[in-house]
């Protein structure tokens, strides 16, 4: 009998999406640095580059349509969470970690003499659990003070336990209609804040139950409805495409209005490219990489980007120094992250598999 790890290495790989994947976590980076270092978005040449988290949304809805509708009801509910719990977790531990050591040692302002050792050690453990607990003022209240983009996995996880015991069971019909209601909440979330930004603090919370229910559902619509659009522009030509979304124009005025059509539709239409285009064969180490290496680069950067702001906040460096430090310090965060992938991640993924998924024959 085969085991669950095996039977998904039987289904197509879409190569292109995981090069889009990773594209999108370096835009999430490079959109971090810039912006501690323009606080006007309008200035901000990636002034869009937090929608990159509403394209991962879309794209784990399709991918997750795609491993587990035709057999969700085999692996059952406890084996489909060990699963997700050993893709997930694992960096959700290393972050956690890295944040807790960033908020000790931080060379320029250390936080740890403000909180103490009780509100750290609930700091902590509210990180690695995925547990909400906004009270650092001095980190703008993020759900997750020590790894800010831990907000996305809290949605991320949410989303998985809603597909599991219900949005695999139902049919199309109801999957467009439940789409159609999350794309007015998404609607109304950018009419009342003027943009699609929210869900990492406090104040806005359910903006990121709204930014995740519209697009892993349309992620989902994609693969079901078979919405794969064939086409020859590779990975360099809806790479393009995808960077346009994080480089058009920042309008406070319009916001309202083109983020949710970047979300609502242009998303979308990129999974469905995406998994239609062709990949040459010299860019499949590169897309491959790129797939591997997303997740970790976006799990480990922030805790550094902590002390980036202190840094910035307390020596006010000239931005002709920024923009040598940005450039570099994205290349070794990259560095960084296939370095804790290498080391750490797969390692520990291979040792809750041997653990967790042993299927006798």
């Amino acid at each position: 009998m085969q085991n669950d790890n095996t039977l998904l290495k039987t289904k197509k790989h879409f190569e292109i999406l995981d090069g889009l994947r990773g594209l999108a976590a370096i835009a999430v980076v490079i959109f971090h640095f810039m912006e501690i270092a323009i606080t006007d978005y309008s200035k901000n040449f990636i002034g869009h580059g937090y929608l990159a988290v509403d394209f991962f949304f879309c794209l784990s809805g399709f991918v997750i349509a795609y491993a587990y509708d035709a057999r969700a009801k085999d692996v059952g509910i406890t084996q489909f969470f060990k699963l997700r719990l050993i893709r997930l977790h694992p960096l959700v531990i290393i972050g956690s970690v890295l944040g807790l050591l960033t908020f000790i040692f931080d060379p320029f302002v250390s936080l740890y003499p403000v909180y103490g050792f009780g509100k750290t050690a609930l700091l902590f453990l509210s990180s690695l659990f995925l547990i909400p607990y906004p009270i650092v003022e001095e980190r703008f209240f993020n759900l997750f003070n020590l790894n800010a983009p831990s907000w996305s996995l809290f949605w991320e996880y949410i989303a998985n336990i809603f597909y599991i015991f219900l949005l695999y069971k139902i049919g199309k019909k109801y999957l467009l209609i439940l789409t159609l209601i999350a794309a007015g909440l998404l609607f109304y979330v950018a009419t009342k804040t003027t943009n699609l930004s929210g869900g990492w603090g406090g104040t806005t919370f359910w903006d990121g139950g709204a930014r995740v229910f519209y697009s892993f559902l349309a992620g989902m619509l994609v693969y079901r409805f078979n919405w794969i659009i064939k086409n020859k522009l590779g990975f360099i030509g809806v790479s393009i495409l995808l960077l346009l979304a994080f480089l058009m124009p920042y309008s406070n005025e319009y916001n309202w209005i083109t983020e949710p059509i970047i979300v609502l539709i242009y998303f979308p239409l990129l999974v469905a490219l995406g998994s239609g285009a062709t990949l040459t064969s010299s860019f499949e180490k590169l897309c491959k990489l790129s797939g591997e290496i997303s997740y970790p680069l976006y799990m480990t950067h922030y805790p550094f980007l902590w002390i980036f702001l202190t840094y910035v906040t307390t020596t006010k460096p000239d931005m002709s120094l920024l923009k040598l430090i940005i450039p570099v310090s994205v290349i070794l965060l990259v560095v960084f992250a296939y370095l804790v992938m290498v080391f750490l991640d797969i390692p520990l993924r291979n040792y809750l598999k041997n653990k967790w998924l042993k299927v006798k024959s």
